[in-house]
């Protein structure tokens, strides 16, 4: 289980289309075997594509990952 504090990126009770944006908190890590075939990503969806899931945790955990680090990243995911 992994806490990825996302409620640092947005104001934490707040109402948008009427419904309460709450804290996550932990969520269950899953495996990355045959990731490709099972978007959209994250426990929630928000991430349509492995690009953008690596684009957010670059954001999120502030690895700093260059361009082609990225590309690598999502080809080596696509190839599990």
């Amino acid at each position: 289980m992994h806490d990825l504090k996302l409620e640092r990126f947005y104001k934490p009770r707040r109402t948008v289309n009427d419904m309460v944006e709450l804290p996550d908190g932990p969520i269950k890590t899953f495996t990355l075997r045959g990731i490709k075939d099972t978007p959209p990503y994250l426990h929630d969806g928000r991430l349509m594509t492995l690009a953008d899931t690596v684009e957010f945790f670059n954001l999120v955990l502030g690895v700093k990952l260059t361009q082609d680090e990225k590309d690598d990243l999502v080809a080596y995911m696509l190839a599990l």
